[in-house]
């Protein structure tokens, strides 16, 4: 049993923010695993948009190309640069807020990013299930599994992971490479035989004329269709999410992210067009319906047409291995994002930090949405396109306000442009298609309710990474460390002498204290309540003469105050003495307040993270309460 604790709690201790026990890897490697989730795309995009713009797919696909190159590219390299630690735009528009809403709305963000990035890999072993049930060679006797073999497939990517993220790095370069290798051939097939046959030209520039008249309107018409076809826009956000895991100092890593991005995208909008063009003219209209050969399969279709029973069974398997695998770039974003966040706000056990751990709850999950859905791709891609487009529309807001504060007027009117661009996107498909929100709902209600239990549970853990105090400080406890230690917890007011005089006075009245001379005053300033984890810096005053006072600044007072005391037995080897006044008002109210704004029922709640903290009665600090 301790084996398997110590497995799946690997690497606990060294994940921090900018620390990764992960070995890095090359930039174009990285991308490869970010490329599973975006280049996959390719396996139903062509199809999405034959259905959603007819034969002016590729003028809408040509739309998509350009925010994608103009718009979502500038946004990322800005966010790249920005946040190169792999939180992505979400780090960037916290900074802008503090406290509870912060916190809170760093969790409706993270909602969103789960909502994308499961759905991500739910949606794709769905779409290669669907690839392999289209298959002539697959078993009559297997097909219609959808749900089980899609659950298959969801499991042997987390087994993946389980096993490590070395492992997956290597599945995805080889994966993307010979995917975009046949698609080069299948591609390069259909448009020489757009080139060497004039009449399918002819007939698909003949009916777009007669459908849609004027080019105005046609372009008009490519905007409007233009939100149905934002699943190409996947893989920024998991782009960036991924950075960590670039190799080489912070300078090298942000530019290999923005080659990362720039190269992706490039690659990506080439296929797109390119494709657009091959299956639109080539493929009849009646095929992209549902129930049709080429509906979700465009390429897959042409390339059994074109080249083969057993050439389209090769591209068949290769599309499969790279759908399935699409969920490891989603799989890995999210590996980087909840350590980040949850468990540092104390939103998440101490062992999401851990990666295996993390692997099974997100494969859960999967498990839970697949079930749900049925393994239904149609079902899925409201959801799916609702978390890519908020995630982006954040990211631009996010750069934008950023170019703002750092007074970049033309860039902040261009991103600002982008933003709206991409603002509307989202409404529009927010419209056409609630469920997406439906669906970021839940998983948003999920992460709040899970997130405040936690915070609950762990009220009583010792939240302190570090402390340190300044030589004035040290010279108290080193004077006070050659008697007995006696510090007495002071909730500031005027911090004028009569309140120490008075304070003073009642703690030796209410303790019967004979000896003044070790006494030290102890002053916890709460500057942000809902922080977790905090460095506590000692500071030590001499006021109005007499009174030997240290200060700290902290999320909350009594995990300041335990913390402090254990650090003073540590460093004196002797145990100190901390006197309280009982918290006047009802003890459940004072605990709510403690919850929430990190003061309350100080005395027992000090009490109680030292004796979690320190299992051996015979060594914790004496406390004191009249």
């Amino acid at each position: 049993m301790t084996t398997v604790r110590g497995w799946m709690l690997e690497g606990l201790e060294e994940r921090s923010e900018e620390q990764h026990s992960d070995k890095p890897h090359s930039w174009w490697k990285v991308m490869c695993l970010t490329g599973v989730d975006y280049f996959s795309t390719l396996g139903y995009q062509p199809g999405i948009a034959a259905l959603a713009a007819g034969v002016l797919s590729p003028l809408a696909t040509l739309v998509l190309v350009l925010v994608t190159l103009l718009g979502a590219l500038p946004v990322y390299r800005r966010v790249a640069a920005d946040s190169p630690h792999g939180e992505g735009s979400i780090a960037m528009l916290v900074r802008l807020l503090s406290f509870w809403k912060g916190k809170l709305f760093v969790l409706v963000l993270l909602g969103f990013a789960a909502t994308d990035f499961i759905i991500t890999i739910t949606l794709s072993a769905a779409d290669a299930t669907a690839h392999i049930d289209e298959n002539p060679f697959w078993p009559e006797s297997l097909r219609d599994q959808h749900v089980i073999v899609t659950l298959l497939l969801i499991a042997l990517l987390g087994a993946v992971f389980l096993k490590g993220f070395t492992e997956a790095i290597g599945i995805a370069v080889a994966l993307v490479g010979v995917y975009l290798a046949l698609n080069v051939v299948v591609i390069g097939d259909a448009l020489w035989e757009v080139v060497t046959h004039p009449h399918a030209v002819t007939d698909w520039t003949h009916a777009m004329t007669t459908s849609h008249g004027s080019p105005l309107a046609m372009v008009g018409i490519a905007l409007l269709v233009f939100p149905k076809l934002a699943l190409g826009l996947s893989g920024f956000e998991t782009g960036v999410a991924v950075m960590p895991h670039i190799k080489g100092d912070l300078r090298e890593r942000v530019r290999g992210g923005k080659r990362l991005l720039t190269t992706a995208a490039v690659i990506m909008s080439v296929f797109l067009l390119t494709s657009s063009v091959a299956t639109t003219v080539l493929i009849p209209a009646a095929e992209f319906q549902p129930g049709g050969e080429a509906n979700g399969r465009a390429l897959a279709y042409l390339a059994h047409e074109n080249l083969g029973t057993v050439f389209g069974s090769v591209y068949d398997i290769s599309t499969i291995a790279i759908l399935w695998f699409a969920g490891a770039s989603a799989m890995a974003g999210l590996l980087n994002l909840v350590p980040r966040y949850l468990p540092r706000f104390g939103m998440a056990p101490s062992w999401a930090r851990a990666v295996r751990p993390l692997v099974l709850v997100f494969t859960g999950a999967a498990f839970l949405i697949t079930w749900i859905f049925d393994a239904d791709v149609d079902a899925q891609g409201g959801a799916y396109a609702t978390g890519v487009l908020v995630l982006i529309t954040s990211a631009a807001t996010a750069v934008t306000l950023s170019a703002h504060h750092r007074g970049q007027r033309k860039r902040t009117w261009a991103f600002g442009m982008i933003t709206v661009i991409f603002t509307y996107t989202t409404v529009t498909n927010v419209i056409e298609r609630p469920d997406g929100v439906k669906i970021a709902a839940c998983f948003i209600a999920a992460i709040l309710v899970v997130s405040l239990l936690s915070r609950v549970f762990r009220a009583f853990e010792l939240r302190v990474t570090s402390i340190d105090a300044d030589p004035v400080a040290e010279g108290f406890l080193t004077e006070a460390g050659n008697r007995q230690i006696r510090l007495i917890a002071n909730e500031p007011e005027e911090r004028d002498a009569r309140e120490y005089s008075a304070k003073l006075t009642q703690i030796i009245a209410d303790n019967d204290m004979t000896d003044q001379r070790d006494v030290l005053f102890v002053e916890v300033t709460v500057r942000d309540a809902s922080d977790f984890e905090t460095a506590l810096h000692v500071r030590g005053e001499l006021r109005h003469g007499r009174y030997r006072v240290l200060t700290l600044e902290s999320s909350s007072v009594p995990s300041a105050l335990a913390a402090l005391l254990l650090w003073v037995r540590d460093t004196t080897h002797r145990r100190p003495h901390i006197y309280f006044e009982w918290t006047e008002g009802n003890p459940v109210a004072n605990f709510a307040r403690y919850l929430i704004f990190g003061q309350g029922e100080v005395a027992p709640v000090t009490r109680e993270i030292i004796r979690q903290a320190e299992p051996d009665r015979k060594r914790r600090p004496h406390i004191h309460v009249g």
